[in-house]
């Protein structure tokens, strides 16, 4: 028997607020234990929550930016249960009246045809408190660390759409772009900001029945999200196939051992309306604000860069997949650059550089103003490509302007040909062989002979004006 994958998502976004979100305690959890902490985010009995307006308005713009509808009510619910992590019971959470409905992500399948992913609705709710595992002596002990108590998370729960790894994958990696453009959250499984459950089922392919479904948890990269998928369904196929029933349960992922381990039973606590934190009227006219302030988003970008800057919809897509590279190339737009140019150097010298660096572009020393500085002395044939790669890597380290720099270290460009000319001569003289194969008609002769004329002058001639020069003096000699 032949089984296909149901698979629904639940992925938990940390908000980049500077509070959270109810309280005005920093919302920074890499801090010292337990230093960001008020009697409401330490759960105190009596203590009244107050609803974050920036935990709203950035969980608004998510929203709108995933193509979701804000409801024009929602409200808070006491999600009951007991754990170390969350001592006082129950976490606040919207349960009823989610913050918005629908939305969803267009990607491509595995066959390339274009599949919409479906949002079911999107929530807010405050993150619990960090548990801590040390070991005393031989002793294990657990410590609990409240910084991460009360900070801004919405959930968003999908359809359940999925029927592969890859369409997982693809959907996390189109979500966590759409979620950066708008700036609600850098979305790090790194460092957390992104945390992501996976609901997986198998049925027999060509049916519609809704199987048992076991929930992965512990996926802290969106590879290990598709590792641990595609290893369930596997295990179910296998236990289906020997007669044995799936049972409702949560699992972990172990990166180590490449496999999903039982960790408890699946518990949904009973959510009942929370009476302290007011219910959330959003008025048309707010909504229609909070629309406004959405940024032009990556697919719609990568429509305009093919367009305006007769870009193949590869580059396109690659420049509009992060706000910080689209925003870098058309800086360089701006500041005259030809697309092409800019596209070609920003993607093939200054992004890997960068990377190497472990820097960020928006943080790297190489600013636009800079690197269009550079580029334009390469346009204006003043430096050739190796000497412009040369002077890339000194911007990484030096605040002396690009002019500067091309001056200091002698990079600047011999374009004369009268300079050039004696060169020139001296090499074909020494090359007859590849004088003689350049007649013949030969192409990379000429090539070999351009190489040698750069050599000869410490990489400072300008290729295209020896060019220029070797196929003059050969009419000449014909």
């Amino acid at each position: 028997m032949e089984f296909e994958a149901v698979i629904g998502l639940e992925i938990h976004v940390e908000l980049n607020c500077a509070t959270k979100m109810f309280c005005d305690c920093p919302n920074r959890t890499s801090d010292e234990p337990n230093v960001n902490t008020c009697p409401t985010c330490l759960w105190f009995p009596g203590a009244m929550p107050r609803l974050s307006q920036e935990a709203l308005e950035k969980a608004s713009l998510l929203c709108l930016g995933l193509g979701a509808t804000l409801q024009a009510r929602s409200a808070f619910d006491q999600k009951v249960y007991y754990y170390p992590d969350l001592p006082k019971g129950f976490q606040l959470s919207q349960a009823h009246l989610p913050l918005s409905r629908g939305g969803g992500i267009d990607i491509a399948d595995e066959k390339g045809i274009s599949k919409r992913l479906r949002i079911h609705h999107i929530h807010m709710e405050e993150d619990v408190a960090k548990l801590v595992h040390e070991m005393e002596g031989r002793r294990p002990i657990s410590l609990v660390d409240f910084n991460r108590a009360g900070a801004p998370l919405v959930e968003i729960v999908t359809e359940p759409d999925f029927r592969s790894p890859y369409e997982a994958m693809e959907f996390l990696k189109a979500l966590r772009t759409q979620v950066r453009y708008v700036g609600s959250s850098e979305c790090s499984m790194d460092n957390g900001t992104m945390r992501v459950d996976a609901n997986i089922s198998i049925r027999p392919r060509g049916t519609s029945q809704m199987n048992t479904k076991v929930e992965v948890k512990n996926m802290n990269s969106i590879r290990h999200v598709g590792d641990a998928i595609a290893y369930e369904i596997g295990r179910q196929s296998a236990c289906v196939q020997a007669g044995e029933s799936v049972v409702l349960h949560t699992r972990l992922w172990d990166p180590d051992k490449k496999a999903t381990l039982p960790m408890r039973a699946k518990f949904d606590g009973p959510c009942i309306p929370d009476p302290t934190v007011p219910v959330i009227d959003l008025s048309h006219a707010w909504i229609e604000k909070m629309r406004s302030l959405l940024p032009e988003m990556p697919g719609t970008r990568a429509k305009r860069f093919i367009a305006q800057y007769g870009l193949t919809e590869e580059e396109a897509a690659f420049l509009s997949s992060d706000p910080e590279i689209a925003g870098y190339f058309e800086s360089l737009i701006e500041q005259g650059i030809a697309p092409r140019i800019g596209m070609h150097w920003l993607t093939t010298q200054l992004i890997p550089a960068v990377k190497e660096r472990r820097q960020e572009l928006s943080r790297s020393p190489v600013t636009a103003a800079r690197f269009a500085i550079l580029l334009k002395m390469l346009a204006r044939d003043e430096i050739n490509a190796n000497a412009a790669r040369e002077v890339l890597v000194h911007l990484f380290d030096s605040e002396d302007s690009p002019e500067s720099i091309v001056s200091t270290l002698g990079f600047r460009q011999v374009s004369d040909p009268n300079a050039l000319d004696s060169l020139i001569d001296k090499v074909m003289a020494a090359q007859p062989a590849a004088v003689a194969d350049v007649r013949a008609g030969q192409g990379k002769a000429i090539g070999f002979l351009i190489g040698q004329v750069m050599q000869a002058s410490n990489g400072k001639a300008n290729p295209k004006i020896i060019r220029e020069l070797i196929i003059k003096k050969m009419e000449a000699r014909v």
